[in-house]
């Protein structure tokens, strides 16, 4: 008897890959669901996150990989080291997971001052030891001169799921709140400044750090009240919660002013024509939580150190359905879309 193959439908038409593809966009999920999840994702899981919970012998486990290939560096507040263990953790922290063990491949382009590597993997040593996880393996390997932009990082972690909560952007409703646990746009306008393409001043640092003390103080107040989480990292704001709007079926509102951005942040983006909210983070985290528990939920925040300015963004609406609005200063409502090519290559 001849097995019927049945041939994934592909809807990506790109002739090539530009940066836009890797901007974490509109350009990057095309590329993802039209040619990436038909190819490698099984007929029941038909999306492919950051992070996933899978059952190994009955035991749940989350797992999850990242690469790095920032420019420079080396930047005011971190480095591509902290940036690879940061990130990793990170994303298994908004899955609802503490991170236990990380493996990491090194991409080394010939001719990298070994001074330089040694300053990253000591990054990592440091970052990984204040986040509180164990790097027990992973893989080197050296391109010819030019071939890698000198050093690139893949971080893949695994972690035990928290108790207590279940994320899905199914079990988001209307009336749940959106809770953000800081100011938006540090790292992607650190990393922009400290290339020195523009003739621009500020006093600013990347905002890289773990965030699994928000998460788990958030869980331990706040337990199956949290719907869903995200780090805003590629895309920023505008672009998670547009993932979120579509997955869910429903409208997210927020209001400009409530969400807090740092002057030197709002001053860059305003000369570049720049939205915060579509700015690169890499210590923050968004998250949707039913309005009983709203308010717990930011005092929580709050208490843990760097979450001093959490506060509540917005609310999910019914309509209109897979949307973000905001409502600005001056009183009008807009559509925020997701974030279409590339202004900030190259930043995580």
């Amino acid at each position: 008897m001849s097995t019927v193959v049945t041939v994934p439908a592909i809807r990506f038409k790109d002739a090539q890959i530009d940066m836009a593809h890797g901007a974490g966009g509109t350009a990057s999920r095309r590329l993802v669901e039209g040619l990436i999840v038909p190819l490698l994702s099984g007929p029941a899981n038909r999306t492919l996150d950051d992070a996933a919970i899978v059952s190994v012998n009955g035991q749940p486990i989350a797992i999850t990989s990242d690469s790095f290939v920032v420019n420079p560096l080396r930047f005011p507040g971190g480095s591509i080291g902290e940036l690879a263990v940061n990130g990793t953790v990170n994303d298994l922290a908004v899955a609802g997971a503490r991170a236990i063990a990380l493996v990491t491949t090194f991409v080394l382009e010939a001719g990298l001052p070994t001074a330089v590597l040694e300053a990253e993997v000591r990054a990592m040593a440091r970052a990984s030891e204040r986040a509180g996880v164990s790097i027990v393996g992973g893989d080197t390997k050296v391109v010819e001169h030019g071939k890698a932009d000198g050093l690139y990082i893949t971080t893949t972690g695994i972690g035990a799921p928290l108790s207590g909560v279940s994320l899905n952007a199914r079990s988001v409703r209307p009336g749940d709140q959106v809770i953000l646990s800081g100011p938006i746009g540090d790292h992607g306008i650190t990393i922009l400044l400290a290339r020195g393409e523009l003739e621009l001043e500020a006093d600013l640092r990347s905002d890289t750090r773990s965030v699994f003390p928000l998460v788990e103080r958030l869980v331990e107040i706040a337990g199956p009240a949290v719907r869903w989480m995200r780090d805003p990292t590629r895309g920023g704001v505008a672009t998670s919660l547009n993932e979120l709007a579509r997955d869910c079926g429903l409208c997210i509102e927020i209001s400009e002013d409530a969400v807090p951005v740092n002057e030197a942040v709002r001053g860059a983006c305003e000369l570049l024509g720049l939205d915060p909210l579509h700015i690169a983070n890499e210590g923050q985290c968004i998250a949707i939580v039913d309005p009983a528990a709203a308010d717990d939920a930011v005092q929580a925040l709050h208490s843990v150190p760097g979450g001093e300015r959490a506060c509540i963004v917005g609310a999910v609406r019914p309509q209109p359905a897979g949307v973000v609005m905001t409502n600005t200063s001056y009183g009008a409502t807009r559509i925020v879309d997701m974030l279409v090519g590339d202004p900030l290559p190259r930043i995580c």
